[in-house]
């Protein structure tokens, strides 16, 4: 919903305002609507504002209130606000707007750190107390919304996107050897709270930092459910399961419609996103806006899914809107895409929702989007073959099943001194893995997948890409009560049916048969897939380019290997290798790190 930014002094200075100015500014696309700072002592303030609860000036941000001595900024949206806000005024809070930013501000005056466990939604927020000088920072449950920070023993800066702590300047922007690791191994997911940066970290997700005057700090992880069987669902049969979830994933997309604009859904014609068109038409929702994006062919693989998405429109009777771009278009997109990009991200599909979103953004300024629904409820390919894998192996299981490549495979791709000497990032998934509170491998596997990967990956694509348009993306399956009842849910139910099994019979109440029994499609853009000629051209200026080669992170007769066939060379898991390579020294250079 919004651009946040800001400076905390831990030397007593004053915030450099003209750093929080610069960060606020570069958030201008994720706040369109307006623009605010506050700087009280050793604290700064920014916001950039996307207008979607409580459209008058009243929301506007930061959000001070000098009676309760509280100021704030917030992203994201609590869907829950107006029953908090009848709650607390219940318990004497008064409200001076009808925004859901200072509800948030209440409910920390009534609960303290606590009251994220009060909140349905997604956010980020940073609330500073003006008598004590105490900050706190806090994140969705998931993750969805993101919160970057760059820290010195003077200062701690943070901001919505990582671009924006690059305009205040003073960054190390080394590269974390540990995190290049991961994102070359790890099909380009960066663990919280590295980034590929030694100087920017990220608040993990689920955890409220507390931030005394002198710069000391305490992290608290308020929610993690758990990956067991419970004993108030011994009980229950498939049949039973299925209706739970189906009455679940109702509440999730109810709840995400809350807004004073419309809101549209991103209609890929999958499962998921037409579960979520089928669900708001049994809402009663009429004339709702529906959005699909198709490329080209390339290299024989078709670039669209307009025959289902085309099926579930017509059948629930959206406002439908289509987008075919063109594979010349998609070289030229590439560049602004990365822009958009707080860290790597080499998932084609990022080019796609670029595109997408430039031209939802005209038409509403809020969707819905399936995202999430494969980690939540076991869609993915890999997951058949962690059924059967004792619970002691799950992370080799996993590794073999998931990992682009091995830690020596990097030897042979990475410049000596760059390639850490442990496999810290098979390290990482084994701790993952070993801890308490999942029952079986794929439990563990779904646990990872749901709470890190995703994370990193799919969820942070959505919100940078859709941000960058001022279009905010709701993510229904990422409701916290959904991913609590999905975690709980047998795993023989999750992965039935070829995977998400549950969620195809959930389907098959709601929709078209063959929308819930196509083939599972992804989101192809084949001209990247394909290294297609202008896409290989742009992939060739950024290899070759003096920054590139001053950087020395890939050994240089690799990457030559690499141009000479640029479609031959594939990780593990089907992924081009070239491309990998390149969308990361691509978004290094256009953040102009060097």
């Amino acid at each position: 919903m919004c651009g946040l930014s800001g400076e905390i002094r831990f030397d007593g200075g004053r915030p450099d305002i003209a750093a929080v100015e610069r960060m606020t500014d570069r958030l201008a696309p994720r706040g369109p609507d307006g623009r605010g700072l506050w700087s009280q002592g050793p604290v700064a303030l920014g916001h950039r504002r996307l207008k979607i609860i409580d459209l008058s000036e009243s929301g506007a941000q930061p959000m001070a209130d000098p009676g309760a001595r509280i100021s704030g900024v917030f992203n994201g949206c609590v869907y829950n606000y107006r029953e908090l806000r009848d709650e607390l005024r219940g318990l004497g809070h008064r409200f001076f707007s009808d925004s859901d930013t200072e509800v948030v501000l209440r409910a920390y005056l009534e609960w303290g750190a606590d009251c994220v466990r009060h909140f349905y939604g997604m956010f980020a927020f940073v609330l500073v107390e003006q008598d004590t000088g105490r900050v706190v920072l806090a994140r969705d449950r998931l993750g969805i919304k993101p919160l970057y920070l760059a820290e010195s023993p003077e200062r701690l800066r943070f901001a919505s996107s990582l671009p924006a702590l690059l305009a205040a300047g003073d960054v190390d922007t080394s590269l974390d050897p540990a995190a290049l690791h991961q994102y070359l191994s790890w099909h380009a997911t960066v663990a919280a709270p590295r980034t590929v940066l030694n100087g920017v970290r990220k608040l993990p997700p689920a955890t409220v930092r507390v931030i005394e005057p002198d710069g000391t700090r305490h992290d608290h992880l308020y929610w993690q459910p758990a990956y067991t069987r419970r004993p108030e669902h011994a009980a229950m049969s498939a049949d039973d399961w299925t209706d739970a979830v189906l009455a679940a994933l109702r509440t999730a997309v109810r709840r995400r419609m809350v807004a004073d604009v419309p809101v549209g859904v991103l209609l890929s014609g999958g499962l998921d996103s037409s579960l979520i068109v089928a669900l708001l038409a049994d809402e009663g929702q009429s004339d709702l806006a529906t959005f699909s994006v198709g490329f080209e062919s390339e290299g024989g693989e078709d670039g669209d899914e307009f025959a289902y998405s085309d099926l579930v429109a017509a059948r629930f009777q959206t406002r439908h809107h289509q987008l075919m771009v063109p594979s010349d278009r998609v070289s030229g997109a590439l560049d602004a895409a990365v822009a958009a990009m707080s860290e790597p991200m080499m998932s084609h599909d990022t080019v796609a929702f670029h595109l997408l979103s430039e031209q939802v953004a005209k038409e509403v300024k809020v969707v819905q989007s399936g995202q999430g629904a494969d980690e939540v409820f076991a869609g993915y390919h890999w997951y058949p073959a962690m059924a059967n894998v004792p619970r002691q192996r799950a992370a080799e299981a996993y590794i073999d099943a998931y990992f682009d490549r091995s830690h020596a495979d990097l030897a042979r791709i990475l410049e000596p001194g760059v390639l850490p000497e442990h496999d810290v990032s098979s390290e990482f998934v084994r701790a993952h893995m070993a801890a308490d509170g999942a029952q079986t491998a794929l439990d563990a596997d779904l646990r990872l997948d749901t709470h890190v990967m995703m994370v990193d990956d799919p969820v942070k694509r959505v919100d940078n890409m859709t941000m960058d348009w001022g279009l905010e993306a709701r993510v229904p399956f990422l409701d916290h009560e959904l991913v609590e009842l999905a975690a709980a849910c047998p795993p023989e139910l999750k992965r039935a049916d070829g995977g998400k099994g549950i969620l195809k019979a959930v389907g098959r109440k709601v929709l078209p048969r063959e929308v819930v029994d196509r083939p599972k499609g992804y989101f192809p853009v084949p001209a990247i897939k394909h290294m297609a000629g202008p896409v290989l051209q742009r992939v060739r200026e950024a290899l070759n380019a003096p920054e590139a080669r001053a950087r020395g992170v890939f050994r240089r007769e690799y990457v030559n290997e690499l141009l000479a066939a640029p479609d031959a060379h594939r990780t593990r898991r089907g992924a081009n290798t070239l491309w990998q390579i390149a969308l990361l020294e691509t978004w290094l250079q256009t953040h102009r790190i060097h």
